[in-house]
């Protein structure tokens, strides 16, 4: 058992036999520290774990108190949600310590960057080992094309906001999409077209209409494990996306947020497929490592990269030097590629499971995809069963689901597919899981 674990399982055991009341304060960051003779990453990962599961709550400057309210404290202590809306992974999956080394290290050598001011485009010796990471990704890239963001979503935001050479002003996305461009069009005021995503693909009729009538300026795009279905494009689909973007000058942002969970060795991205310089990739690593990481990596188009670097300067003049600086450790000691080996092997075998317990459970009620790995499985339930209810009454069981609404534009009409996240679920909670959500689909 880890150490956070220790502590956490020491602080609820406290709070069930009362030697920690509603309302009252709890062991200060420093004295969890001292108590346990832990780091203070160990003792905020601690705090931040059970603020998630709604056990305290913080007050800034003042410390983290039990949550006094109606529920009964001992019931979200021992009933456990299965939860099954998270994209964050489950801690037994996250490499604390091994990063807590690159961490410490990257302290040392880089302390002279903390007293000066660095690159936006970010750390030299970071862009150099990922450049070189992505070519086993058959990203094949240009040092000075390849950014460092603060996550991919600022790269998101930067990329709604700025101009692109082909002068267009609207964005194609998929529906439904992950909500965080969702957000970021809609906050920057940008005018946005979806096109209907399905476990079939999507229609290139229709695709190639509103590339021709519809002024264009980039279609935002997840190729493989798609955040919320789980769908992936073939290759064929990918070079046919492709093909008319370059028809109609139209630019590719490919979300490839998950890549190192692949499994089949032929699926390349779409920039792997792309001889007109016109797909933007995004490589995401706070996924896989932790979502507190925040680091991003960004390869751009020749004739993006000026204006992406003034956004990108004056968005956050630089990313966290100590997040970059343990990120390219850890990279090159070999840490990541041994730690994404085991992701793809714990996450091919609970989709696996998945697939099992689901098989030949297609019928009227329940429409299932599922894919070979990933975070995300998805299906779809019958007009006769409303999603919103169907959520809430699986809630009430501790079985939480995300609200599908929020991957669609406002303007469109939601479809009775719901997420399936496993990446916060063993196997045996997914058993439980799904053997109360097919009871409720009975029930209904």
């Amino acid at each position: 058992m880890m150490k956070y674990e220790d502590i956490i399982n020491y602080l609820k055991n406290s709070i069930l036999d009362g030697s920690i009341l509603p309302g009252q304060k709890l062991p200060s960051l420093r004295d969890i520290c001292c108590q346990f003779q832990c780091s203070k990453i160990t003792a905020v990962k601690v705090y931040d774990l059970l603020e998630k599961q709604h056990i305290v709550y913080s007050i800034p400057k003042s410390g983290h108190y039990l949550i006094e309210n109606h529920l009964d404290l001992k019931d979200t202590i021992l009933n456990k949600d299965i939860n099954f809306s998270t994209s964050i992974p489950n801690s037994c999956t996250l490499p604390y310590d091994d990063f807590q080394h690159c961490l410490n290290q990257s302290m040392d050598l880089n302390k002279r960057h903390f007293f000066s001011h660095t690159e936006t485009q970010g750390l030299k010796s970071l862009i150099h080992v990922i450049s070189k990471q992505l070519q086993n990704y058959q990203v094949f890239s240009n040092k000075e094309d390849l950014f460092i963001t603060t996550g991919s979503q600022q790269a998101i935001n930067i990329l709604t906001m700025m101009e692109f050479p082909n002068n267009k002003k609207n964005v194609l996305i998929e529906q439904p999409t992950y909500h965080g461009i969702i957000k970021a069009l809609e906050l920057n005021n940008i005018n946005t077209i979806g096109i209907q995503r399905t476990g079939d693909g999507i229609d290139f009729n229709q695709l190639e209409k509103i590339f021709k009538y519809n002024d264009i300026k980039f279609f935002y795009i997840i190729p493989r494990f798609h955040n919320p279905t789980g769908f992936s494009y073939s290759n064929k689909e990918k070079q046919q996306i492709l093909e008319l973007a370059k028809k109609y000058d139209v630019f590719i942002v490919e979300d490839d947020y998950l890549g190192d969970l692949e499994v089949n060795k032929k699926c390349d991205p779409i920039y792997a497929l792309d001889y007109s310089s016109r797909v933007i990739y995004l490589k995401t690593y706070s996924k896989i490592l932790f979502s507190e990481l925040r680091i991003s990596a960004v390869v751009l188009p020749k004739v993006l990269v000026n204006t992406f670097h003034e956004y990108k300067k004056w968005t956050d003049l630089n990313t966290s030097i100590l997040s970059q600086g343990a990120l390219e450790i850890y990279i090159k000691s070999g840490m990541f590629n041994e730690h994404t080996k085991k992701l793809r092997k714990i996450y091919s075998e609970r989709m696996s499971y998945l697939s099992e317990l689901t098989k030949g459970l297609d019928n009227t009620k329940l429409k299932w995809s599922i894919p070979d790995s990933g975070f995300f499985a998805s299906f779809e339930i019958n007009d006769n069963i409303g999603v919103k209810n169907f959520i809430k009454a699986l809630e009430r069981k501790n079985v939480l689901l995300s609200d599908s609404s929020i991957f669609y534009l406002k303007n469109n009409m939601s479809s009775n597919l719901i997420r399936l996240s496993i990446s916060n679920t063993d196997t045996n909670e997914i058993k439980k899981g799904i053997s109360i959500i097919l009871g409720e689909t009975i029930r209904n």
